[in-house]
């Protein structure tokens, strides 16, 4: 995959000089309109500490007709950011090379709905519980003139890089949460006290763990064994280390498990049920 933001201005010979290129002007600056950006259909975008997540992104460019976007040396694609523009405090860059299709012309302008997909590796983006939150949308252009054979004692690197945002409204990235249940004894009888554990976790992006998750409701809930659905029996409050513990009485049989709603920086959860044998 070729990445499509300023990272790859950084390849061949210069990367090992530590020269930068030098940003273009806004007079050199070309006419693009990025509008319409959606990321991930405007859902949360959930992440744990291992998986990969592709994120979808459709929008619109608008450029000048005799601007060409080859992919090779000129590139266009929206990026995720947060901070500002000029000092962005983390970036989610593009890999891939969007999809677009013309879908109007003008004499001087060509029009194109375009699809560009953001994969996220926690481990290459995502470094600190700051990094949930509300990240926001980039539209990216930039031109590279590079020239590294040195065989005539000369190498050459211009680049021009744009952006313009804040584009849509964003997308909220989320850290994964994870829940256990274990409910015991069982077999119990009828009427007996049944002890419903579990455990809440949510992934922790510096230490690539997940870590307990205190403080946080989660709903007990029971489905009889000829039911369909679950109802909630009661609410519960995690404690250290994400340790959830409750007791109920043992009606019948059928299956205990947690459900964790989330939160403005993590995912919801559900733990699968655990079945109970009522005698």
């Amino acid at each position: 995959m070729r990445k499509l933001a300023i990272g790859i201005a950084a390849s061949g010979a210069l990367a090992l000089t530590g020269l930068v290129a030098p940003v273009a002007s806004a007079a050199d600056s070309p006419d693009l309109v990025f509008s319409a950006v959606t990321v991930n259909s405007g859902k949360a975008v959930v992440v744990g500490t291992a998986a990969t997540v592709k994120v979808p992104v459709t929008y619109t460019l608008t450029r000048p007709s005799d601007l060409t976007v080859d992919y090779k040396t000129t590139f266009a694609g929206i990026l995720l950011y947060r901070g500002t523009l000029s000092r962005m405090a983390n970036e989610i860059d593009p890999e891939a090379i969007p999809t677009c299709t013309t879908t109007a012309t003008t004499d001087t302008t060509v029009t194109e709905s375009c699809k560009e997909t953001l994969a996220i590796a926690p481990a290459d983006y995502l470094y600190s519980a700051s990094d949930a939150t509300t990240w926001k949308a980039a539209g990216v252009y930039s031109k590279i003139d590079q020239d590294d054979d040195d065989s005539d004692g000369h190498i050459h690197l211009g680049y021009d890089y744009d952006a313009w945002g804040p584009l849509g409204s964003g997308v909220q990235i989320k850290r994964a949460a994870r829940l256990t249940v274990n409910a015991s004894p069982e077999p119990v009888k009828k009427g007996g006290t049944i002890t419903v554990t579990g455990k809440l976790t949510r992934a922790n992006w510096e230490t690539g763990t997940y870590t307990g998750y205190t403080t946080q409701k989660a709903t007990l809930q029971f489905r009889a064994k000829s039911a369909t659905s679950y109802t909630t029996v009661k609410t519960v409050t995690s404690g250290t280390g994400g340790a959830l513990k409750t007791t109920t009485k043992a009606t019948k049989d059928g299956y205990y498990r947690y459900v964790f709603a989330g939160t403005t920086t993590t995912g919801s959860a559900t733990a699968a049920g655990d079945y109970i044998d009522v005698r």
